[in-house]
């Protein structure tokens, strides 16, 4: 085939055009000229590769080829074939396309599906691509569309070779996709096709010339003609006539006819009738809708709205339009009409709708013992996708408050302004001090931070802000001020201008939703970078099914601000709820999953130009701890990490524990005693440290024990106490001490004890300290996985009841005991009883715990304190932001502590298994660590232990590095040369002591051995 003909015969019309590819597309149907053909067509796309040469060649040649992107396919683009005559795709179809994507792939694989109005057949084709149905008709009006759509066929079905591309059936896009000239689902109903879906994007305004609609419809017709039938309607006889939805209604009739039980119809329903109109169309013909997907499309340049103009002026009814994608407030038809002739965007609401016949979509077969109905459509539409993958699977805040308190000290500023509304949940001494004035004797007010309360209505906090000159400002924005970018644009110029930073809440502004409304700060965003003084807050607080499940985010453009924060969460609060991150992460993924790749290139954001006055920066106490404490490494840089550096269990999580976690989110309608966890902790405390409470006990719950931990730490600041940690404590709990400017001693151990706490260490200490408070890891120690006996702990006791000591037991690692020859366990109630203590003993013991190791609660978080001194109660509720677990989690933990009440079963059964699992990789990972000259401490129970790199410390790396081996840098060393995380001495407190977790899952630990035999022979050659 000659190239320079066939354009030649374009070039004189669209018509002599379409009949040229006639030409080509009997050559590709004939096995002997395909190839030919094929290739012929890959040549003439390459003659026109750039955007301006197709719309040159669309002008002047009356066609264009070019490749339309799609991202989660198995190909990532199509190559299409366009003409005048017929439909080219617009954002509407693009966007119907979008919420096909949502759903899951078994709704159309090996599925026999119909699309109405398939225009050059490019959903056909990518549908069938991506989910390989039995078969896809593509019907369409036009008989010019199916001839093009036949040639895009062969196009995608066929490489540039002339080859056929087969997919993992061994099939080919010409077994599963064929088009037909059919008005609607004429060609199904007169071919007896029964069908399993029907989808359609087909026309939704009633041509303004009626009379044109009455034409015959033959190949022949006009260009104009043609394209209109991708545009308009003609009346169909249906009382949806009036809103231009007629030809909808007509398709949903003739769908029952050919539709097989349990089949679905998708549709794609434009706005502009209003959502209620829409929603009746289907539900008067006994239909159920569920809406997938909403969004706003441009509405067509080419598309006369006045048909719409005249529905209103002679009925009461108003179409439903907006002014741009972003406006939120409807027009009518009128108004949007003479908008658009003056040279604005105008758009319309968009909706996919699944309609199933109520009476067969099978619910009724759903189990009885869970309850899967839902009043309200959004409510189901938010939770069931979140079921769904609990089913298949079992640096983010847990709050807002908790996000800004952590902000507060971290920046500790002298004076900070906070939106009145988020400032229940800080400490109350922030509150009330008066260090703005000074002090009575004139003493500098030091490390007080003073909070100011005000109004959230943006002039006047702006009033405060020039009048008090804050070092720091928290706020939210009032709901009429949120609309606009221009209040935030104002909060942004003052703050800077004053030297104060912002962070913003826009919490009550951010909707999940597929259509949120109208955000000045998103529209800002969207084309601004924030400044650096500035940052958002954002709480997800508006779930439509739990509202009490939040978590938070911040966003920071300022690279320093976000790491700092991402340290100050991990180090205060551990990490977020696994399950919260997920229920969120699954409601973000329905949201955005649906988008295609690069369809629009992102907007060029302005950078702020304007200096800012110097401001405040990390508090010194911050600046010290982040900078010295070991974090987790991210795996930005390097996703084959393997980290031994975090305490979680990775193990596989036992089978009632999956039970328990998905049927607390399929519950409904809790009430509180499923949800009351104090009587299970009571008799779980006292079965396994033998720790007694009573009426006046005061069970805390948090979401970690580190987040409980932090507020006993508060409470002993408050006091003027000292804080008092064994050498070999936990990094983590060391280093959040210090960044809370807590007063920290270590009480000395040596390796012949193992790193325990010894009475003679803790004696000596315990005599030059006052109002000490003692942390005790136990009965198994972290990091060093050795036990507490009985007498051990009672001797502790004893000791810091004759100090008055204050001690804190922390058995959030302990459960997990696997050598216990000789141990015994514990009771403390015994030990509490034979201390002879004096009413005004100062004396007590507070006993913090977790389930996560226990209970093989997996990504359950679940922290719980028991206080049994009046005075420290009082003093610890006066710091009211703590992260408190939610009642999905209570209502697991609940169950769990039933089951392991019990001692038998799948739970007691599945502990056992992993304690023995921990024994044989303790005892590997001590074998290879000998091996490669490391000096081990044998562990008895939990996740970790510590051993001495005794044969490197002081050797030069043989690595690039050439670095001389020490504590210092041998966790970056090992990171480096083998992708291994461990911590360091730094860490664990003992000097030249690294920690290693080891309950990974199995390859990963294989790994793990791995990455330590090959660091000894890289380094020491052997």
């Amino acid at each position: 085939m000659d190239e320079e003909a066939f354009l030649n015969e374009c070039k004189q019309s669209g018509d002599l055009a379409y009949s040229a590819f006639k030409s080509v597309l009997e050559k590709l149907e004939d096995p002997s000229t395909r190839v030919d053909a094929r290739i012929f067509l890959s040549n003439l796309q390459k003659r026109f590769q750039t955007k301006q040469s197709l719309d040159q060649c669309f002008d002047h040649f009356h066609f264009r080829i070019h490749d339309v992107l799609l991202s989660d396919q198995k190909r990532q683009k199509l190559t299409m074939i366009e003409i005048p005559s017929i439909f080219i795709p617009e954002d509407w179809s693009f966007t119907f396309f979008e919420g096909l994507n949502r759903h899951p792939d078994s709704i159309f694989k090996d599925k026999s599906v119909a699309e109405l109005g398939c225009g050059n057949g490019w959903i056909s084709i990518a549908l069938a691509d991506k989910w390989s149905p039995l078969k896809v008709y593509g019907l369409d009006i036009n008989p010019r569309a199916v001839k093009i759509a036949w040639i895009n066929l062969y196009m995608n079905a066929l490489d540039d070779n002339g080859n056929l591309i087969y997919d993992e059936d061994n099939k080919t896009l010409l077994d599963r996709v064929e088009f037909h000239e059919s008005d609607l689902l004429s060609y199904c109903r007169d071919n007896n096709i029964q069908l399993e879906r029907i989808v359609g994007c087909i026309p939704q305004i009633l041509n303004p010339n009626p009379e044109a609609m009455s034409k015959m419809i033959t190949e022949n017709a006009s260009e104009e003609f043609l394209h209109s039938l991708s545009n308009y309607c003609a009346l169909q006889g249906f009382v949806e006539d009036q809103f231009g939805l007629g030809l909808i209604a007509r398709a949903v009739e003739e769908g029952i006819s050919v539709i097989k039980p349990m089949g679905i119809m998708i549709f794609n329903i434009g706005g502009r009738p209003g959502q209620g109109v829409c929603k009746r169309l289907f539900e008067r013909r006994g239909f159920q809708v569920t809406k997938p997907w909403q969004t706003k499309v441009i509405q067509a340049a080419d598309t006369d709205i006045s048909a719409l103009v005249e529905i209103e002026k002679n009925s009461p009814h108003r179409f439903e339009f907006f002014m741009g994608l972003v406006g939120d407030q409807p027009l009518c038809a009128r108004t949007a009409w003479a908008y658009g002739k003056a040279g604005g965007r105008i758009s319309h609401a968009l909706s996919v709708k699944i309609i199933f016949d109520f009476l067969k979509n099978g619910f009724q077969e759903i189990s009885s013992s869970l309850d899967l109905s839902f009043d309200d459509d959004s409510v189901a539409d938010e939770k069931i996708p979140f079921l769904a993958y609990l089913a298949n699977n079992v640096v983010v805040f847990p709050s807002r408050a908790v996000a800004i308190e952590n902000v507060l000290r971290l920046f500790s500023p002298h004076l900070a302004i906070v939106d009145e509304h988020l400032t229940r949940h800080l400490p109350k001494q922030w509150l009330t001090s008066l260090a703005i004035e000074g002090s009575a004797d004139d003493k500098p007010y030091g490390d007080m931070l003073t909070v100011i309360e005000a109004p959230r209505q943006s002039d006047l906090m702006i009033e405060l802000i020039k009048k008090l000159k804050p070092q720091v400002v928290v706020t939210g924005m009032a709901h009429f001020e949120a609309v606009t970018s221009s209040a935030f644009q104002h909060l942004l110029d003052i703050t800077r201008d004053i030297g104060s930073r912002l962070f913003l809440d826009v919490s009550e502004h951010f909707e999940l939703s597929s259509l949120p409304g109208s955000s000045g700060v998103w529209k800002y965003l969207a084309g601004n970078t924030l400044p650096p003084h500035a940052a958002i807050v954002c709480g997800l607080v508006k779930n439509q099914v739990y509202s009490d499940l939040e978590v938070a985010f911040v966003i920071s453009e300022e690279e320093t601000i976000f790491k700092a924060l991402s340290k100050t969460v991990e180090l205060l609060e551990g990490n977020t709820a696994l399950f919260s991150q997920y229920y969120y992460g699954c409601l973000f993924h329905e949201l955005l999953a649906f988008q295609l790749a690069d369809r629009h290139p992102p907007a060029q954001r302005e950078c702020a130009n304007a200096k800012s006055t110097e401001m405040i920066g990390f508090s010194s106490s911050a600046i010290s701890v982040l900078n010295g404490a070991e974090f987790s490494v991210s795996e930005a840089d390097n996703s084959s990490l393997i980290h031994m550096d975090v305490d979680q269990s990775f193990l596989p999580v036992p089978a009632p524990v999956k039970a328990a976690i998905f049927e607390s989110f399929a519950r409904q309608n809790m009430i509180e005693t499923e949800t009351d966890v104090k009587l299970g902790i009571q008799m779980f405390i006292k079965s396994k440290y033998g720790f007694p409470s009573n009426s006046c006990t005061e069970f805390i719950y948090g979401d970690s024990p580190l987040a409980l931990f932090n507020k006993l730490v508060l409470c002993c600041i408050q006091e003027g106490g000292t804080l008092c940690f064994a050498t070999g404590t936990n990094g983590n709990y060391v280093a959040a001490a210090k960044f809370l400017k807590a007063n920290v001693v270590n009480i000395p151990t040596n390796i012949s004890t193992g790193f325990k706490l010894t009475v003679d260490a803790l004696t000596e200490l315990l005599q030059e300290v006052d109002k000490p408070w003692v942390y005790l890891s136990g009965p198994t120690i972290n990091p060093t996985g050795l036990l507490y006996s009985n007498e051990e702990i009672q001797e502790i006791l004893y000791v810091s009841a004759k100090f008055g000591a204050r001690v804190v037991i922390d058995t959030s690692f302990s459960g997990l005991e696997f050598n216990t020859e000789g141990w015994g366990g514990w009771n403390l109630e015994e030990s509490l009883l034979k201390l002879d203590l004096s009413p005004k003993s100062t004396f007590c013991v507070s006993l913090l715990g977790g389930l996560s190791f226990e209970m093989l609660t997996g990504g359950l978080a679940f922290g719980f304190l028991v206080l049994n001194q009046p005075l420290l109660v009082e003093a610890f509720h006066t710091f009211p932001g703590l992260s408190k677990p939610h009642s999905t989690v209570k209502y697991a933990i609940k169950k769990l502590l039933d089951m392991n009440d019990q001692k038998a079963g799948d739970l007691f059964e599945a502990l056992l298994e992993q304690k023995r699992t921990l024994r044989s990789r303790s005892l590997r990972l001590k074998e290879i660590l000998l091996k490669c000259g490391w000096d081990v401490v044998e562990c008895c129970g939990g996740v970790s232990m510590v051993a001495k790199p005794s044969v490197y410390l002081g050797t030069t790396s043989n690595l690039k590095l050439h670095l001389k081996l020490n504590d210092s840098n041998i966790r970056e060393t090992i990171l480096k040369s083998t992708g291994l995380c461990i911590n360091s001495g730094s860490w664990t407190g003992i000097p030249g002591y690294c920690r290693f977790t080891f309950a990974l899952e199995d390859g990963v630990f294989e790994k793990a051995l791995e990455c330590i035999t090959r660091f000894d022979k890289e380094n020491l050659g052997c």
